[in-house]
């Protein structure tokens, strides 16, 4: 009887259609993606365009974007099973994947009936990349110290800053930049909004790119905006409704999205060190058959087990439009920590060959440390969590300031219905 291609902890999260995405996921990873690996780490300063093209054709960017504009319609399972499935192969693709990802969430949840008609149609076949640029040189994950800033100037608004960090920044075609559009000091909330800004236009200047510790192949770099002018209609949601849009797309997509890498990388280690250690000889067997080694590696299943039921519980959770921005916050920073403390056990089980570009182990390791800050760091997630617990037991009258994104937007249907069909 033949082995299921999924594992059976898994059995309660996917359906059959889920089962076959999974396996084409992964034979697209060994057939496609893998031969790029090597060429990928040679040149960590080149941004790879032929796996976005790839990943494109096969139209995943639109895994979550509804039929009527020519998207898969398959929901946040099916998306972190695209991301999984190729982390596990390479951290790069992975990221690609998952940057493009996260600013199709702020055009489906804020984007008006033009905005959808225009571009949701591109974003499904794969035609038009997104990026969303918040993060600042100097402010990082600080939203409320934003500096770069845009103008109403009676025709146009005036876009001027910079922005790091920039997931797919060398691919994207369309950028979504949160900007500050009221003076320092008014609350974070009001005084932010998000435009949607061409790659092309005018005073839009993409940095040369330079080599990142991991994730070679996959750029996030620098882009500055030197006065761009941005008309009325290209703003995404409303005036003052930044924030919202940054904080939505992170939880409902960013935070999954690199639960779902953390994930791949994790299983990938595992793996490695397995056959690793199962190959090494010593005395007249091999290293996994002493048992301080399987004492270890028995550490590292358990770790992946409990990642995965914690990563796919939570895209369950959202596909099924329950409440669960802390289930999807815990998957974020708990999936990262089991991640590193395997990549630390792998590398360690490794000994002095964890250091060289021989063995794959070193590849991923480093890929392992680009899924911490992104989407906020392991301290801000337990902060948010935190604040969950406090807001439950708050005092009556107390101000509280406190969003469920995934009860208000995860199954906000789409006003246009039958835009862009192909």
């Amino acid at each position: 009887m033949p082995m299921p291609t999924t594992p059976a902890t898994l059995d309660r999260f996917l359906t059959p259609s889920h089962q076959a995405l999974w396996a084409d996921a992964d034979a697209f990873a060994s057939e496609e993606i893998l031969p790029l690996v090597e060429r990928m780490e040679s040149a960590p300063s080149r941004v790879d365009r032929k796996l976005a093209r790839l990943m494109a054709g096969r139209r995943w960017f639109g895994v979550t974007v509804p039929a009527a504009f020519g998207g898969m319609h398959a929901g946040h399972v099916a998306k972190t099973i695209l991301i999984h499935r190729l982390a596990r192969v390479s951290g790069a693709a992975a990221a690609i994947l998952q940057a493009g990802l996260i600013p199709v969430a702020a055009l489906l949840h804020y984007g008006n009936d033009d905005q959808h008609t225009a571009l949701l149609p591109s974003v499904a076949d794969g035609s038009m990349l997104m990026s969303i640029a918040v993060t600042e040189p100097d402010q990082g994950g600080h939203i409320g110290g934003m500096k770069t800033s845009a103008e109403w100037d009676g025709k146009a608004w005036v876009l001027s800053g910079t922005k790091v960090h920039v997931g797919n920044s060398h691919l994207a075609h369309q950028h979504v930049v949160v900007a500050r559009t009221a003076v320092p000091g008014t609350r974070t909330s009001q005084a932010l909004t998000a435009f949607l800004v061409g790659a092309e236009q005018k005073g839009v200047h993409v940095h040369r790119y330079t080599s990142k510790l991991g994730l070679h192949g996959f750029s996030f770099g620098v882009i500055s905006f030197d006065r761009v002018r941005i008309p009325p209609q290209n703003i995404l949601g409303e005036v003052g409704q930044g924030f919202d849009v940054a904080q939505s797309s992170s939880i409902l997509y960013g935070r999954p999205n690199l639960a779902a890498v953390s994930l791949g990388l994790h299983e990938a280690a595992v793996a490695l060190t397995t056959r690793y250690l199962s190959n090494r000889p010593r005395y007249k067997g091999a290293v996994a058959d002493l048992g301080v080694v399987r004492d270890r590696l028995g550490q590292m299943s358990a770790r992946a087990i409990m990642a995965r039921i914690l990563a796919y519980h939570a895209v369950d959770m959202l596909d099924r439009g329950l409440p669960c921005d802390m289930e999807l916050i815990a998957a974020k920073a708990i999936g990262h920590e089991l991640a590193a403390e395997a990549g630390r056990d792998a590398m360690e089980l490794h000994g002095a060959n964890a250091l060289t570009e021989d063995y794959p182990l070193e590849r991923v390791w480093r890929d392992m440390q680009t899924t911490y800050a992104p989407a906020g760091t392991g301290e801000v997630q337990r902060i948010r969590l935190a604040q969950n617990l406090l807001h439950e037991h708050h005092h009556p009258g107390e101000e509280t300031d406190h969003t469920q994104w995934s009860a208000r937007l995860a199954h906000r249907p789409l006003k246009a219905t039958a835009h862009g069909t192909p």
